[in-house]
């Protein structure tokens, strides 16, 4: 077999798409082609966010359907990646407990708050490593138990999102280790799920399943979904599913070809993770500080990060200036009109509460600005600028201090997924932390998820290999740092302005 074909589902908080990558086994390289891509949205019902759980569904079994069509017998495995924290509950017949909540729903708002007055915060990060946000699956988990216990006691299993995707294509019921690690209730170091602290809560832990390694075949598809999609037999007995990386953010490090020791990463997309890949696990009182999380990696690795807001604030103001102006401007445009801006110096604190889910991102941005005594925007240039400007700096804060953790010196920069297409971004990004950036490639994640089940088929090898088809088979651009004197004036001011954390 000189060539294998494999369909990656890659599912984001703003859309997903279906890639199928051609891996040429004898050139080491990877050809990608997109089959099909959908939207994904937050559906409001009363005072509640939700996902659209059974539309994503039906939209991974159209998709499943085109790369049958389209490969046939050449289409070796299938494999699903999504965003993190979230999830599902099934009843003891397998089917859905309600509608699953989304990360930015408010039933968890004040929930991180009552549970480290019950479990001190100290005790929650050395046994999990992880970043305290509200957004975590540990304070949503609580939350449902305080606001609505009948949903927990009807509950036989938890599924994360992309597990439970993966149990629909196959029916087998697992925790793949990278997406389980975003829950706040893993131990990074023996990859098992803290039972004392779900007990602690009164949460009930017998519904959690086996963790299982990214790379693992979880079998063959459902027989039932075969009979739905028409599958031909000589297909469905050469195609199993793999279950990658199924965290997006781990799939799309793996796949960051310019990572290694001496690299700081930011997997950019609707959040920017920022970051240094690790061996193990750093777990201290100074890294809790600076509220740094031990991320599962595929090939066992640790991906040592910050969370922050990314472009979610870019698509909200894109979104009310449409509304306001009844004209849809492009993520290219908006970047152009924003290089073309005077270098301001008002900021943002991206990670600000109210940036995670306002009605009005325009006018939180103008609030914010009003409240910190900084200059206003005079027009959509410039307000697009603060914002890049904002991440930027933002990025070179977490880098600075992931630095000081690891006692490492960064050489450079890998900036990968969607965000990596904004020229501005990047350069700003190179300005500010006086070392080059590497961007690229844009569909990281589906890269990685297509190169962790190819791990899983046993055709790659290690994380090594991974990283040099990816380096070879992909534009990789480079954005050395400009006007650095400026820019350390920028950051400065930057820092001591709106002091963020």
């Amino acid at each position: 077999m000189e060539s294998v074909v494999v369909l990656a589902l890659d599912i984001g908080a703003s859309g997903g798409k279906a890639i199928a990558g051609v891996l040429d086994l004898k050139e080491g390289k990877l050809v990608t082609e997109e089959l099909y891509r959908f939207p994904n949205f937050m559906v409001r019902v009363g005072p509640h966010l939700h996902w659209d759980i059974l539309y994503l569904w039906s939209e991974i079994k159209k998709a499943v359907k085109v790369a049958v069509k389209k490969y046939g017998c050449r289409l070796a495995s299938i494999g699903v990646d999504t965003w993190g924290v979230d999830f599902a509950l099934l009843d003891e017949k397998g089917e859905l407990v309600g509608s699953p909540y989304t990360y930015r729903d408010r039933t968890s708002e004040f929930a991180m708050e009552e549970v480290l007055a019950r479990i001190p915060r100290e005790l929650i990060y050395a046994r999990t490593g992880i970043q305290f946000t509200k957004v975590n699956t540990l304070y949503q988990l609580y939350a449902l138990s305080k606001n609505n216990p009948s949903k927990l006691e009807t509950a036989k299993t938890f599924l994360m999102v992309p597990d439970l995707f993966n149990y629909w294509l196959t029916g087998v019921k697992a925790s793949e280790y990278t997406e389980a690690s975003t829950t706040q209730f893993l131990d990074p170091r023996t990859r098992r799920w803290c039972y004392d602290i779900l007990e602690a809560l009164n949460v009930s832990t017998g519904m959690l399943p086996d963790i299982i390694d990214a790379g693992t075949i979880l079998g063959r598809l459902d027989k039932n979904l075969v009979e739905e999609l028409s599958i031909p037999k000589e297909v469905y007995e050469n195609l199993v599913v793999v279950a990658p990386a199924t965290h997006d953010t781990a799939s799309a490090i793996a796949a960051g070809p310019m990572v290694d020791e001496n690299a700081g990463y930011i997997s950019s997309g609707t959040w920017n993770l920022v970051g240094i890949e690790l061996k193990e696990p750093l777990i201290n009182n100074m890294a809790m500080q600076y509220n740094f999380a031990n991320e599962g990696g595929a090939f066992k690795t640790i991906t040592f990060l910050r969370n922050m807001q990314g472009m979610w604030i870019l698509q909200e103001v894109r979104r009310i200036l449409a509304e306001l102006e009844g004209k849809e401007y492009s993520y290219d445009e908006l970047t152009k009109m924003a290089a073309e801006a005077d270098n301001i110096i008002s900021f943002i604190d991206v990670d600000h509460p109210n940036f995670l889910a306002p009605t009005n991102m325009v006018d939180e941005i103008l609030k914010y600005l009003d409240e910190t005594g900084q200059e206003k925007p005079k027009n959509v240039e410039e307000l697009i600028r603060i914002i890049i400007n904002s991440l930027a700096v933002k990025h070179r804060l977490i880098l600075e201090k992931a630095m000081t953790l690891t006692g490492k010196k960064l050489t450079h920069v890998s900036i990968f997924g969607g965000g990596s297409k904004n020229s501005l971004l990047n350069q700003l990004t190179a300005n500010t932390l006086k070392i080059p950036v590497y961007a690229g490639p844009a569909e990281a994640t589906s890269i990685g998820n297509i190169m962790i089940q190819a791990s899983g088929l046993d055709i790659i090898k290690s994380l090594g290999e991974l990283r040099k088809i990816v380096k070879n088979s992909f534009d990789i651009k480079i954005y050395l740092p400009e006007d650095e004197e400026a820019y350390e004036n920028l950051y400065s001011k930057y820092t001591s302005k709106i002091r963020p954390s």
